[in-house]
């Protein structure tokens, strides 16, 4: 790699007794050190193996000399290190864990690829090809879960969400969205959780024009994921959340048909539930006015709108909302549901709790940048979101295997400062390369924690 041309030394003279000199010289250094832990957690989750699989590579074979597994690792491995545009590839070619994590020797193995290589690499795959990488993400996320879990799980909840991704040039397909006031796409994420655990783990993040109405693509992705379930986790029980803009009449009555689904979904208000929440919403308002705050009833009604081939239960909120300063206000809600419990522990404990998919989400648009879809081509838009969200699954691996330490529930952002961000000196020998690492580093019993977890013996 060329020389960078700005200056390789810099002086501080005043902030030591002696004058102190900072040289950018150290060829086998690397500043994400801890990003070893990527690597073992994706031998793990054999996830880029599985991904790159998917891939077709049409380049002239005598011309090729970064394998379509490396390409990809390399995107994977800097997007979870925060290196989420190509560009960065110009200075993180040479660094030796990074040549590392893609399988190279990282002080005689050859640079890694430059950024016109990745971007020829992110506009070469097709329609096909991205379903079969989408495939491979969910069966490899399933396949981890059942290990874990020994394929034994009394309950999956599974939760689809869209989310906006604000656009900024002639990107394909980025349509101007007035919910949004935006030029953008809309992304669909889903996450599986299981039994009563908190964590939510991804599983496909599909790529929508700025124009597409929430349940689009929904049944699909419901369809092939209920068929991996239900092989992988026998007799299980599976419930699905869904936010407003799901109740779709073809969606609901696909949920109806399948036997062992449960579902709650969100619906938008209209006349008639208005009219059959009116009881409901006097009691809320008459312990409002008693007590002076928020307050709220619970109540049910059986509904069917015109497009609906039968009748279904609905969940009624009346709430009344107050603040200080502010006229009191109705904010009646309704969720479409085939439970039997009580209304208020169906809000409360079953569709409430999907407000944590807004976190993972989070994640995924702050610490990932899954909105970097600079690309023209959709499909290559497409490609970069389906590796970050193979990035977002590699952290949440490491999450997993920090449990019982103090980043048992860090954010995304917090893992990468705390784990990967290390300084690395890296030195190789006749049987083995050594990654030296401070000895001063602050969180070295959780990273001592996650590398046993992931496979690493003591010495």
């Amino acid at each position: 790699m060329a020389e960078h041309t700005t200056t390789q030394c810099l002086l501080f003279p005043d902030i030591s007794p002696k004058p102190v000199v900072v040289r950018f010289d150290q060829r086998q250094g690397s500043s994400d050190g801890g990003a070893i832990l990527l690597q073992a957690a994706d031998r793990r989750l054999g996830l880029t193996g599985a991904l790159a699989a998917g891939l077709e590579d049409k380049r002239q074979a005598g011309k090729v000399e970064h394998e379509l597994r490396e390409l990809l690792t390399q995107r994977v491995m800097g997007i979870a290190c925060g290196y989420e545009d190509a560009n960065d590839a110009a200075r993180l070619a040479s660094d030796p864990v990074h040549k590392l994590l893609v399988g190279r020797d990282p002080i005689a193995g050859e640079d890694l690829a430059s950024q016109p290589t990745l971007s020829r690499f992110e506009n070469a795959p097709d329609r096909k090809q991205l379903f079969r990488l989408a495939e491979a993400l969910a069966d490899r996320v399933i396949e981890r879960h059942r290990r874990r879990l020994h394929g034994r799980a009394r309950r999956i909840t599974l939760d689809l969400d869209p989310t906006d991704d604000p656009t900024h040039g002639a990107q394909q397909l980025a349509l101007f969205n007035g919910h949004y006031d935006t030029w953008c796409y809309l992304p669909l994420l889903g996450f599986l959780s299981f039994n009563d655990e908190s964590e939510q783990y991804l599983f496909t993040a599909v790529l929508r024009s700025g124009k597409a109405v929430a349940w689009q693509g929904a049944r699909g992705i419901l369809r092939r994921l209920l068929k991996k379930l239900r092989r992988a986790f026998p007799g299980v029980r599976i419930r699905i959340r869904l936010d407003g803009g799901f109740a779709e009449p073809a969606l609901l009555d696909f949920l109806d048909a399948q036997p062992d689904v449960e579902y709650v979904v969100a619906m938008a208000k209209n006349a008639v539930l208005k009219r059959k929440a009116k009881p409901a919403m006097r009691q809320a308002r008459r312990l409002s006015r008693r007590t002076g705050k928020t307050e709220h009833v619970y109540g049910e009604a059986f509904y069917a709108a015109r497009t609906w081939s039968h009748r279904r239960r609905v969940i009624l909120k009346a709430e009344v909302v107050r603040q200080t300063g502010k006229d009191s206000k109705d904010n009646p809600r309704f969720v479409i549901t085939n439970l039997h419990q009580s209304p208020q522990w169906i809000y409360e404990q079953v569709y409430c709790q999907r407000g944590d998919i807004e976190n993972r989400i989070k994640e995924l648009h702050e610490g990932l940048e899954i909105g970097r879809t600079s690309c023209t081509s959709f499909w290559a838009n497409q490609f970069r979101v389906l590796m970050t969200a193979a990035a977002y699954v590699l952290m949440q691996e490491l999450r997993l295997r920090a449990a019982r330490t103090d980043c048992a529930r860090a954010q995304v952002w917090t893992l990468r400062e705390r784990l990967l961000k290390l300084g690395a000196r890296v030195m190789r020998s006749v049987r083995r390369v050594v990654v030296h690492l401070p000895s001063s580093f602050p969180f070295l019993d959780t990273f001592h924690r996650v590398a046993l977890a992931l496979g690493a013996r003591a010495g």
